[in-house]
């Protein structure tokens, strides 16, 4: 009973800290912050205050939760997140959607960097997750289950919510936005992929690769979440490409795509 008491802990924790309950959640992923300039922010706290909390390492991650108003609703949401290169187990990794489930958020936002190795994706381009191939090495439900949390055996056929694609679809094409659709791949990371792995993923399936993301929609599903998930190419792969990514022009194509993401966003929202 240790994981859901502090679960409780925390959720009862933060409640305390901002009183109001949010209604949707929002992960933001590497170089996309910025949709926190957008939100009328009314509490922050940081990771390192929350007890039982874990806490992000990683460069471009900043280490707070947000809540405020954004598209005319309450949200929450969570800059930076936690990753299982960094040496997290995955209770640890998604914590903070059982948390956000435990203050009654019941859709979330997720948005990621990815390695496109789909032939039509341009660096920059905004890719709606359509699926997913979990290539993690362990599975955040792996363990007891508890019945509180979710059933034991969760369904995935609709891991990403089918009318929020829509939705998107839908503001996508009243403001000129180039949206692409595809499969994304989880990998634990943190290597970025060789040119075999980038043609591996794209036989069996995937348009997109990365490092998060995957464990945390799981999650949210087994809780009964709606999930929406986007994420930015920044880096192409394969056995024709011979560009190195790096970390740094990672970030730096994430921040070019940023307004389309956080207008995006924002719209659906808006829209809800």
């Amino acid at each position: 009973m240790e994981m859901l008491e502090n679960i409780r802990t925390i959720a009862a924790f933060i409640k305390e800290k901002v009183g109001k309950t949010p209604e949707y959640g929002i992960i933001l992923g590497t170089g996309l912050g910025d949709l926190v300039n957008h939100i009328e922010i009314t509490a922050e706290i940081d990771y390192k205050d929350i007890p039982g909390f874990p806490v992000s390492t990683v460069e471009g991650h900043s280490g707070r939760l947000i809540f405020g108003n954004l598209g005319g609703k309450y949200v929450m949401a969570m800059q930076g997140r936690f990753h299982y290169y960094e040496g997290y187990d995955m209770k640890q990794v998604t914590l903070p959607v059982r948390v956000m489930k435990q203050l009654g958020v019941e859709t979330l936002f997720v948005s990621n960097a990815a390695g496109g190795m789909n032939k039509e994706f341009r660096v920059g381009d905004v890719m709606i997750i359509t699926d997913h191939i979990n290539l993690f090495p362990e599975n955040p439900l792996r363990g007891r289950n508890y019945e509180e949390l979710g059933p034991r055996f969760p369904a995935m056929t609709e891991a990403y919510n089918h009318d929020l694609i829509a939705l998107a679809d839908k503001v996508a094409a009243e403001s000129d936005i180039r949206l692409m659709h595809g499969v994304y791949v989880g990998t634990p990371g943190p290597t970025f992929e060789t040119p075999a792995e980038y043609e591996y993923f794209r036989i069996i399936g995937g348009d997109a690769v990365g490092m998060s993301t995957v464990p945390e929609v799981i999650v949210a599903n087994h809780g009964g979440m709606k999930v929406f998930g986007v994420s930015v190419i920044t880096d192409l792969g394969g056995k024709d490409i011979t560009d190195v990514p790096t970390h740094e022009e990672v970030q730096k194509a994430a921040m070019k795509a940023q307004p389309v993401m956080c207008s995006l966003i924002e719209e659906m929202l808006r829209r809800l």
